[in-house]
């Protein structure tokens, strides 16, 4: 199969990588000239939870691309999507294929922009979540950080030969699920990443966070919040891999216990295979958030992407005070105008008791 990966970081290099060595023509495609030539020079070197190999890939940067492109997946960040998609439309066919292969409510975006171009948009488009986690260290050189499945789906639902292809294609690298309500998985994914926006609020180890029921207990009021606001737009949010919303629908205390019994395990499934490595020393110590601001020293994606609940929360009136509120806190922190620390724990959860939603 030919496949065209459009940002070779973490997520679009790792798939690149594995389907390069079941025999897949992949292309890598990034704007970081630098990357490119590494990995076109070196291969990609990569390491952690599955040891370290190096794999010879052919990577390119966006205008050294030439048409048609047959099947296209854009693993940029979640705020460049769309400007990654505009940039490659010249390059399109009606038949292209084009996955959303990253975090954010990309996939009517994408859609739109095709549309737009005078493409079938809605019958190229196909939604995914890719539940495995990386980072881009330096050039040609990624960090496999944890394991996790691919959810992949059709828009309208159907199981199509091009779905099942490109399941088949990316198996080489971790198991794919395939979905029949891709668009309640995405939106399962962004409700849950209030909690990983949570994490990022300091500089610490998941554990440190995540891991301390008091820290729990205010990520769970948010994230409740946050399937409200699903709730409220009428979408059917779906369990993937370690999120299932319905332990978040909290009411009694035996509800919240279960909640964080949720995190808790939800925190092995994403520590476990590190624990196998003792001898790697992990650059990655956090979230995707935590890496963008700590170690890229740049904006996250959360504008893009679980920040948008806002104004899918405020289309339909929902209540959205402590997603606000903790997006808020983020933006500030990106801006340099409050620092990172668990003094952000602190006024976030004076506020989840000022706004009533304390879990009981």
């Amino acid at each position: 199969m030919k496949i065209t990966i459009i940002g070779a970081g973490a997520i679009g290099g790792l798939a690149g990588a594995w389907m390069t060595r079941a025999g897949h023509d992949v292309t890598l495609v990034d704007r970081w000239a630098e990357h490119v030539e590494a990995l076109n020079a070196n291969g990609m070197v990569i390491d952690g939870v599955r040891g370290e190999l190096t794999v010879p890939v052919k990577a390119a940067t966006p205008a050294q691309l030439t048409a048609p492109l047959g099947t296209v997946l854009i693993a940029t960040k979640s705020q460049h999507a769309v400007e990654a998609v505009q940039e490659i439309i010249p390059l399109l066919t009606p038949e292209t294929l084009v996955v959303s292969f990253q975090n954010g409510f990309n996939e009517p975006d994408l859609i739109a922009a095709l549309n737009a171009a005078g493409l079938p948009g809605d019958a190229m488009v196909m939604g995914s979540i890719p539940n495995y986690g990386g980072a881009l260290v330096d050039p040609g050189h990624i960090e496999f950080v944890h394991e996790g499945p691919i959810q992949l789906g059709e828009m309208d639902g159907t199981m199509s030969p091009r779905l099942k292809e490109l399941g088949e294609a990316l198996s080489a690298l971790t198991e794919v699920q395939y979905s029949d309500h891709i668009w309640g998985q995405i939106w399962a994914k962004e409700v849950y990443a209030s909690q990983v926006v949570f994490s990022a609020l300091v500089d610490a180890r998941i554990r440190e966070t995540l891991g301390v029921e008091r820290y729990a207990r205010i990520a769970g009021a948010v994230v409740k919040e946050a399937l409200e606001i699903a709730d409220a737009n009428g979408i059917d949010v779906q369990a993937f891999d370690f999120f299932d919303p319905a332990n978040y629908r909290v009411k009694t205390a035996a509800d919240t216990r279960k909640l964080l019994d949720n995190i808790n395990h939800a925190i092995w499934l994403l520590k476990k295979d590190q624990d196998t490595k003792p001898t790697h020393n992990f650059k990655k110590k956090g979230s995707g958030i935590w890496w963008d601001i700590v170690y890229r020293k740049r904006p996250s994606e959360t504008r893009s992407s679980s920040g948008k609940l806002i104004d899918f929360g405020k289309a339909v009136g929902a209540d959205t005070r402590l997603n606000a509120k903790l997006f808020e806190m983020i933006y500030e922190i990106e801006e340099g105008k409050r620092a990172l620390g668990f003094h952000n724990y602190d006024e976030l959860e004076a506020y989840v008791a000022e706004c009533g939603k304390t879990l009981p």
